[in-house]
């Protein structure tokens, strides 16, 4: 079995598994980290910052994962997840880069890292 379908297969039975994703659907869960990731990695370009390779590597990752998974059906709900998630990231990253207060600064930055966590978390499963 390929890398790519034994991970899926794993990443299956820790949605049936895991209360990170329960009750939520993988192509959901998939499309929203990619979305994410992609902000990730954006802002990263941004920053200047060597990290925006692995985390391309990463959202590459979760694309492959996420047409391995999506309904044929599902491609422009799949893009809309893709989309918001991507947009509520960058909201995050914006507030914790370029924020006068240190405190909300903190929370997003804190909110933005937990989010990727989760994402780049099924990677290594």
């Amino acid at each position: 079995m390929s890398g790519l379908k034994t991970l899926t297969a794993a990443l299956i039975a820790a949605h049936i598994a895991s209360p990170m994703v329960a009750g939520t659907d993988l192509t959901r869960t998939f499309a929203t980290c990619a979305g994410r990731l992609s902000a990730e990695m954006e802002h990263q370009w941004l920053m200047s910052d060597p990290a925006a390779n692995t985390t391309a590597s990463r959202r590459d990752t979760m694309l492959s994962l996420l047409e391995a998974v999506m309904p044929p059906d599902a491609g422009s709900q799949a893009l809309n997840w893709r989309i918001d998630a991507k947009q509520a990231q960058n909201v995050l990253l914006t507030r914790a880069t370029f924020n006068d207060d240190p405190a909300d600064a903190l929370w997003a930055h804190t909110r933005a890292e937990t989010e990727i966590a989760a994402c780049t978390g099924l990677l290594s499963s």
